[in-house]
């Protein structure tokens, strides 16, 4: 991310979660296998930042939630997932509401056929056609850049790992200055 252009801070979930101006943020989002979509996110010295949360279903639901908590557990956001027949649409919520005036963003797959992931990222005061984020990747590389709009303007890199035996999945996240890593957190938790 070295040589982008200078960028505003970008709060979208809040300012306590905008890297410092002077260097990125480096993530390490790792998926619990516990039967549930649980990670765990880290920074490189092992501090835990976040927590994700799934419920275990347990009736048949057309929704999949997960819950974004900070550190001492408090939610920040309700992931919730459409799973009605060809969606990929996950629609990110203040703390764990679901109502509409609490709606933050929403993030779709730009098509249902792909070879190269695309997924539209809109705020919730978009008012336009145009996407206010892209996520852009390869699925046989395991790599994402996280875009402003359509634009080359890259705010956040991730690649997917394997751990050892197949037991655990890392994503690493580097997330460039003044940009809301919560956000960029909850769009890497929508990925699987």
């Amino acid at each position: 991310m070295a040589n982008q252009p200078q960028l505003s801070t970008t709060t979208i979930v809040s300012p306590q979660y905008c890297a410092p101006a002077t260097h990125p943020i480096d993530l390490i989002i790792t998926k619990e296998w516990t039967g549930r979509n649980n990670f765990t996110i880290t920074d490189t010295n092992n501090n835990l930042i976040f927590k994700v949360k799934s419920p275990l279903v347990t009736t048949v639901t057309p929704r999949q939630h997960r819950f974004l908590y900070d550190a001492n557990k408090n939610p920040i956001l309700h992931l919730r997932r459409s799973l009605l027949a060809g969606d990929d649409i996950w629609k990110a919520f203040r703390g764990e509401s679901e109502a509409p005036q609490d709606l933050i963003f929403t993030r779709e797959r730009s098509s249902f056929m792909q070879l190269r992931t695309k997924l539209n990222v809109s705020l919730a005061n978009n008012s336009s056609q145009a996407c206010d984020f892209t996520v852009r990747g390869n699925l046989f590389q395991n790599s994402w850049k996280v875009y402003i709009g359509n634009s080359d303007n890259v705010v956040a890199k991730i690649k997917k790992e394997l751990g050892t035996m197949f037991i655990t999945e890392k994503f690493m996240v580097t997330v460039s200055p003044n940009i809301d890593y919560a956000f960029i957190v909850a769009l890497v938790v929508t990925l699987d």
